[in-house]
């Protein structure tokens, strides 16, 4: 780490020397890119690191070596949850599943002593031994952040640049990142390569596949260092710790409002411009999918029918509720005070009642709720929209409530008529 600190004074040394002609120019910003470019170039990991490196080196096997091998991590513990749907083989981790497929065309893979994750070349296993030795050799010489690989550095450089080198030939659109370019070339394509080998769902992104296969498995391996929540995503888990650093780096570039949440911007955007139309009453909506439950208010249909009951919803959600009712079927039970729920949300939301907790905050006035629906509810006060409509009056109001009381006082007027 010495020698990297070394680096990093070089670095800003020569930034200082250069600091009064950049400035005039108007170009610093530019320049520190490209000293840290230099740097990039010139850098090699630390010997410190490559100490450690060969440490697991001259204890690593290639996956075909290790085949006739007990790993001590498995001779204590048997079980084999992953199974390769091809060969019908159970695995002990899903690292080692994944090169499994490849068996038999390839069987040099190398594979990490510490997380048997598998990789087909040694300078990838290198890469990947950082993440465990927590090393992070390359530095931004503009922000000071650390990255453990050389190719992480050059893309982030491109966010201070604002340069977008990769472009769509089909619609222009451009892009800082290639990987970025080959994600949004499938929108075009309308692909999705990545297929999910339990339930048949398709996917754009690899990644996309792994974080839904956790789904299926309900596991979640991302865990919060401060609250110790945990997820399935790692992204989820980056947006949740913006709730602790109370940071918002996404901003509308129309009223400066910040949030926490790329996804809250989105919704934040609809409400400057409300894209889908009612043909019938030119109601705006933020999405189609608001405008297909708005359509239903004038079709007057539902589509949705108990089995049971023959009782009629305009949503299958609705139903599926419902149906419960019947069944009386209650899986999912509170393990502080053993109370029953026939919703996995309804059971979130009583938890919330023994930890006090108010996790839902409005991005606009800070007012915090237990319940992502009081949010809702409450959000709609700052929107001034009202999404409740009277199919009798077409009288239209905030809450659900509100709208159920007042329907009680058409059926008074009917019963005096």
């Amino acid at each position: 780490m010495d020698e990297i600190m070394n680096q990093i004074h070089i670095l800003k040394r020569s930034y200082d020397v250069c600091r009064k002609e950049s400035t005039e120019s108007g170009n610093l910003k530019d320049d520190l890119v490209s000293h840290t470019h230099e740097m990039i170039t010139n850098s090699e990991i630390s010997e410190e690191v490559n100490s450690k490196i060969k440490h697991f080196e001259t204890s690593g096997k290639t996956l075909s070596e290790r085949k006739n091998l007990n790993s001590p991590l498995l001779l204590h513990k048997n079980e084999k949850p992953f199974i390769c749907n091809v060969y019908e083989e159970l695995f002990p981790y899903r690292s080692v599943l994944k090169p499994h497929f490849n068996i038999n065309t390839r069987e040099n893979f190398f594979v990490c002593e510490i997380c048997n994750k598998a990789f087909t070349q040694v300078g990838s296993l290198k890469s990947h031994l950082l993440i465990h030795l927590k090393e992070n050799p390359y530095v931004c010489g503009i922000c000071s952040k650390t990255f453990t690989q050389k190719k992480n550095l050059k893309p982030h450089l491109l966010t201070h640049t604002n340069e977008k080198p990769y472009v769509c030939e089909i619609c222009s659109k451009a892009f800082k990142k290639s990987s970025t370019l080959k994600y949004h070339l499938l929108t075009h394509t309308k692909e999705k390569p990545y297929v999910c080998g339990i339930c048949s769902k398709a996917f754009r992104q690899n990644g996309n596949l792994k974080s839904h296969l956790f789904t299926h498995t309900k596991e979640k391996p991302y865990s919060c260092e401060i609250c110790s929540k945990a997820f399935a995503k790692n992204c989820a888990l980056k947006s949740h710790l913006l709730t602790h650093t109370k940071e918002k780096p996404y901003v509308c570039e129309i009223c400066n409002k910040a949030f926490t949440r790329k996804r809250s911007l989105k919704c934040h955007l609809l409400a400057h411009k409300k894209p889908y139309k009612c043909e019938i009453c030119s109601k705006a909506c933020r999405n189609s999918v608001g405008l297909k439950s708005h359509l239903l208010i004038h079709t007057k249909k539902k589509p949705y029918i108990c089995e049971i009951c023959g009782k009629a919803f305009t949503r299958k959600g609705n139903l599926l509720y419902h149906l419960l009712i019947h069944t009386k079927e209650k899986s999912h039970v509170c393990k502080i005070c053993s109370k029953t729920f026939n919703r996995k949300y309804n059971l979130e939301s009583h938890l919330l009642t023994h930890t006090k907790e108010k996790s839902y905050v409005c991005e606009i006035c800070n007012t915090a709720y237990k319940h992502s629906s009081s949010l809702k509810s409450h959000l709609l006060t700052h929107t001034k929209e009202k999404p409740y409509i009277c199919e009798i009056c077409s009288e239209a109001f905030l809450r659900k409530g509100h709208l159920k009381t007042h329907l009680l006082a058409h059926k008074k007027e009917k019963h005096h008529i």
